[in-house]
C-alpha cells in the first residue's frame, strides 16, 4: 500500500528501518527481531542500502522477502555509482516485484571519498532522482529531511529550499533525520509549512543503546545530543543503566511528540528490536496479537 495513503489516516502510523546483514548470523537476528516488530503492526517497513550503495543486490533481496511475509515495504534507492539505465533496471524490478514506495536519496560518497561524485550518467542530487522516478513510474516517493540541517550544508535555509525542490519534484512524504531533542523537529516543522511544503513529515527516532556508536552516526550526520542527554549517559554506573537511560529518553521523545499531535514515528532499529519493543509498550502498552 502506499505509504502517502496510510498516513491520510487518523490513527498512529508506527514504522522500522532495517539494514541488509552482513553474515548469515546478522541475518537470523534481523529475521527474528522483525518476527517481534511485526507484532505492532507497522505502516511500513524500510530497508538501507549500505555506505557507497554497497549492499545493492541484499538490499533488493531483503526487501523482496519482507514483501513476501505480507509488510509494506519502502525500498531505499540512493544514486551513488548508479547511471540512469541501472536506476532504471531496480525500478523495473521493483515494480515487478509489488514494491510501491521508494527513499529516494542521493546517498552517501564511498568509503574513503570525502564528497559525493556522480558516476557518468548518473545523478548528482536526490531531487533529480525523484524527478526520474515519477516520470517514468508509478511509486510513491519518500525523501529525507534533517532538523539540524545537512552536514554538507550548513545552511538551514538553503537546505530547506532544497527539500521544497524535492517535494516539488514529486515526493509524496518526508522522513527526518534522527534527533534528540524535540525542539528541533517542530522548528523544522513550522519552517517546512512557512516554506510551502505541505507532505507528511515523519519524525525519526532513535534510541540510544550504545552511546560510541550513536556519537559516530551523529558526526557523520551532523545530528548533535543534548548537553544534559550525553552527561547523564557518560555518568551512568553501569552500561544497562546508560541503556536504560537512553531507551527512557527516546520514550519520552515519543511521548512528546504524540501529545503534541504528531501521528507517526520512524524508528531506526538497528535490526534490534528490544529498545522499539521497551518504548513501544510504555506508549501503547503491551500490542493485540
Amino acid at each position: 500500500m502506499r505509504v502517502k495513503e496510510i498516513l491520510k489516516r487518523k490513527e498512529l502510523a508506527i514504522s522500522f528501518e532495517f539494514f541488509p546483514p552482513k553474515s548469515p548470523q546478522e541475518e537470523e537476528a534481523l529475521w527474528e527481531n522483525l518476527e517481534r516488530l511485526k507484532r505492532w503492526n507497522p505502516a511500513f517497513v524500510s530497508v538501507t542500502y549500505g555506505a557507497g550503495g554497497s549492499t545493492h543486490d541484499k538490499s533488493l533481496e531483503i526487501a523482496q522477502a519482507m514483501k513476501e511475509q505480507g509488510l509494506n515495504v519502502v525500498a531505499h534507492l540512493t544514486c551513488v555509482g548508479a547511471t540512469k539505465k541501472e536506476l532504471a533496471k531496480t525500478l523495473d524490478w521493483l515494480a515487478e516485484k509489488g514494491i510501491e514506495n521508494i527513499l529516494a536519496l542521493r546517498g552517501d560518497p564511498p568509503q574513503g571519498e570525502k564528497t559525493f561524485k556522480p558516476v557518468p550518467g548518473g545523478f548528482s542530487y536526490a531531487y533529480q532522482l525523484v524527478e526520474f522516478i515519477k516520470a517514468g513510474w508509478d511509486f510513491c516517493v519518500g525523501v529525507a529531511g534533517y532538523p539540524e540541517g545537512h552536514v554538507e550544508n550548513p545552511d538551514k535555509e538553503a537546505d530547506l529550499r532544497y527539500l521544497k525542490l524535492k517535494v516539488d519534484k514529486g515526493a509524496d512524504f518526508v522522513i527526518t533525520q534522527l534527533f534528540f531533542d524535540n525542539r528541533f523537529f517542530f522548528e523544522f516543522l513550522d519552517r517546512t509549512r512557512a516554506i510551502g511544503i505541505q507532505v507528511p513529515i515523519i519524525p525519526g527516532i532513535m534510541p540510544i543503546i550504545n552511546l560510541k556508536q550513536v556519537m559516530r552516526f551523529t558526526q557523520m550526520c551532523g545530528a548533535t545530543i543534548p548537553g544534559d542527554l550525553l552527561k547523564r549517559l557518560e555518568e551512568a554506573p553501569h552500561p544497562q543503566e546508560a541503556r536504560r537511560r537512553g531507551i527512557e529518553h527516546a520514550y519520552l521523545q515519543c511521548k512528546d511528540l504524540l501529545e503534541r499531535g504528531v501521528k507517526y514515528l520512524h524508528f531506526y532499529t538497528l535490526n534490534r528490536s528490544r529498545a522499539t519493543e521497551e518504548i513501544l509498550t510504555h506508549l501503547l502498552g503491551e500490542p493485540q496479537v
